[in-house]
């Protein structure tokens, strides 16, 4: 089905740099030096429009479109043609599109100071934006002369509250690896390899790295868990909840095939459940196995997704031994995904991190974990208001593959990525350089990091933890009586 229409106007100039930089074959070249357009290919990842030096290219939906009503939309009609036509699963990739879940972010409006408690100036008063992740020590011990004992268990320090989310190698390029992990020693924060191993290359940068243990085990072993900050168990993410993950066989090649431990051109599937994993007591044998062969001196992470039943999954990881549970949201984007189940399936984020704090805080076991937020984060006042809902740190992936040139274009499960980012074909992936996209990671973590210094000094709050569960701090616009006490906060003007 054609969904975008490619135009030029009378500036082209017929350099022909267009159908070098489309990796979809949407435009090609003709007789002298003509364009051959082919629009049923064209994806609107914007990178011919990007690098045409005349700008004469542009993209447009096709006006020649299916009529919708009020029941049956144009994509509902187009999708329904493509299952008819090969009896497959819808595939896409990023986060959910064109849901009417709201996006509850943008019904919450933050507090400021005024004239009894004054505000604070970031430029001129300490502000600490510093954060410790991990198990809190039950109380303060002193030894027989008075003396504080060091009590703190393994921990994660962040210069920020903001973190890179997984994503696997395979998945993404390994300059996308390298790239975050450079922005991450820069910035004193950690970045995820995800579920695919981790490149020999970048053990070097194991104290800015999180290991992930799925359940495809791919790339795991001793060496693997040792060489990292924190190992996470990967049970669930959000945008496919409940269902494993698979990389086929042709991005299994070369070094993603040593790293994975997996044949080349052998598809990579990850089960839905871990096989060893059926019950609170299960994780905790596994949590407990991971400490033992890092000597009980990495934190430990267990990753879900935000599902209906958050809450009391939730205390159960952190009765499990975990130091750290990472909540994915129904707005969390992937490589490849069931597009029913990326779209229909889990709940937002915010509604997830309310109740689990709030639940964790009614049994009292608030301090054994930490939580990070991830799913949907898109700018700094995202990340100071799931802070405020009760997270410890967020977690982004889809905000910082955007910094790296992605346009969205939800293709990413094509493996024909035009930005070099989610593909392994070598002229593809050598069009990202590692240290440049690390510059712009940093440029942008920096960014909303004094934009969250800003926000915290105009509400009287001078530091993370102070805003960590502030609830007060939050007021609610559009939302009902349900909607306001699951989050715990109250409506705008009260």
């Amino acid at each position: 089905m054609r969904k975008y229409r490619i135009r030029k106007d009378e500036s082209c100039i017929s350099c022909l740099r267009c159908t070098k930089e489309c990796s979809f074959g949407a435009i090609t070249a003709g007789e002298n030096r003509t364009l051959i357009f082919h629009h049923e290919k064209c994806v609107d990842c914007q990178r011919c429009v990007t690098f045409c030096p005349a700008e004469a290219l542009y993209i447009t939906e096709d006006e020649n479109r299916f009529r919708s009503n009020s029941v049956f939309r144009k994509d509902d009609i187009e999708e329904i043609l493509i299952q008819a036509e090969t009896g497959g699963v819808l595939l896409s990739s990023m986060g959910t599109s064109g849901s009417n879940v709201p996006i509850y972010f943008d019904k919450l409006l933050l507090n400021a100071s005024q004239v009894t408690n004054p505000s604070i100036d970031p430029l001129r008063e300490p502000m600490e934006t510093a954060v410790f992740i991990g198990q809190r020590p039950e109380r303060i011990q002193r030894d027989e002369i008075g003396r504080i004992v060091d009590n703190l268990p393994p921990h994660l320090e962040l210069k920020t509250p903001i973190m890179f989310s997984a994503m696997s190698y395979g998945a993404i390029s390994l300059n996308v690896h390298k790239a975050l992990a450079f922005a991450a020693k820069e910035l004193g924060t950690y970045w995820n390899t995800g579920e695919g191993g981790l490149h020999e290359s970048l053990y070097p940068y194991k104290e800015n790295t999180i290991v992930q243990v799925a359940s495809g085990r791919f790339g795991v072993h001793e060496t693997y868990l040792n060489t990292a900050a924190a190992i996470e168990i990967k049970i669930g993410q959000g945008a496919k909840p409940g269902i494993g993950g698979h990389l086929t066989g042709k991005k299994i090649i070369g070094d993603v095939s040593k790293t994975r431990m997996v044949p080349e051109g052998l598809d990579a599937i990850s089960p839905a459940p871990h096989h060893d994993i059926y019950s609170i007591e299960d994780l905790a044998q596994l949590v407990m196995s991971i400490k033992e062969v890092t000597h009980y001196r990495k934190p430990v992470i267990v990753k879900v997704a935000a599902v209906h039943n958050i809450a009391p999954i939730a205390s159960g990881i952190a009765r499990s031994g975990a130091d750290i549970i990472s909540i994915d949201g129904y707005r969390g984007g992937t490589g490849a995904a069931p597009k029913r189940i990326r779209d229909n399936v889990g709940i937002p984020i915010e509604l997830a991190i309310a109740s689990v704090d709030q639940r964790l805080r009614e049994e009292r076991i608030r301090d054994r974990v930490s939580i990070i937020a991830s799913g949907g984060i898109r700018n700094s006042s995202d990340a100071v208001k799931a802070i405020a809902l009760g997270a410890d740190a967020v977690s982004i992936g889809t905000a910082a593959l955007c910094a790296l040139g992605c346009h969205i274009c939800a293709a990413c499960h094509t493996g024909r990525c035009a930005w070099g980012l989610a593909t392994q074909e070598p002229e593809l992936t050598e069009r990202l350089d590692p240290e440049k996209g690390a510059e712009k990671l940093v440029n942008l973590v920096n960014a909303w990091t004094h934009e969250i210094k800003e926000i915290m000094g105009g509400m009287g709050i001078n530091s993370i933890e102070a805003l960590r569960g502030n609830r007060m701090a939050l007021r609610g616009v559009n939302l009902n009586v349900k909607e306001l006490e699951i989050l715990g906060i109250r409506y705008a003007g009260e």
